[in-house]
């Protein structure tokens, strides 16, 4: 990474349906970046009817300094892995803040601004194991963001999945991550023209 970004504070939230996988991919994305990338990282779940089918969602805020409110108040990027979550959040995202979503699930987004790749259909076609939809949208994220580095992820992976399923998921990242830079190769340097909070240390 050419420069080390400071993040006053960015906001981001996961969301879909129960059974996705959204929890589990907030919480690597919690330990990734304050971990293997020294930033203060919170995250907050939502319980409730999602486990039976309903929105599911994981919350992040991630600061180059100590958190004061752990829980979002206008997102920076919303991640809607359904179109029922679509739906329910996108008011939550600042007018500057980018929206991801999983164009299998989610065809009608309320903005035609968008970065859209096919989580599901990849997870399915390309892995061959729904279930690595997540992981797959772990790569993608780990492109979009440009304070959140692939190698970091790649590596942090091993640490919290059981090893007989390592190597699938580790797939599934790198699936994500190409697919995203090549659909989107100038993404992550988008983030520095929309939002004055991300530039190089100055304090």
């Amino acid at each position: 990474m050419p420069k080390q970004h400071e993040l006053n504070r960015f906001e981001i939230r996961l969301s879909g349906t129960g059974g996705q996988g959204i929890l589990t991919l907030g919480k690597i994305m919690g330990q990734v970046l304050a971990l293997d990338h020294g930033f203060y990282a919170t995250q907050t779940q939502s319980y409730g009817p999602e486990a039976r089918g309903g929105a599911s969602r994981a919350d992040l805020v991630v600061s180059s300094n100590p958190i004061s409110y752990p829980k979002p108040v206008n997102l920076d990027m919303l991640v809607a892995l359904s179109q029922e979550a679509c739906n329910l959040y996108f008011r939550n995202l600042k007018p500057s803040g980018f929206l991801l979503v999983d164009t299998t699930l989610v065809s009608q987004t309320p903005s035609n601004i968008f970065w859209g790749l096919p989580f599901t259909k990849l997870a399915r076609e390309k892995i061959g194991l729904p279930q690595t939809m997540n992981i797959i949208c772990l790569g993608a994220l780990s492109h979009f963001l440009p304070f959140m580095q692939f190698a970091n992820v790649k590596k942090a992976l091993a640490g919290v999945l059981p090893a007989k399923i390592l190597d699938i998921n580790v797939k599934a990242l790198t699936l994500g991550h190409a697919q995203a830079k090549k659909l989107y190769p100038d993404a992550p340097e988008k983030w520095t023209f929309s939002l004055p909070m991300m530039m190089e240390s100055e304090q």
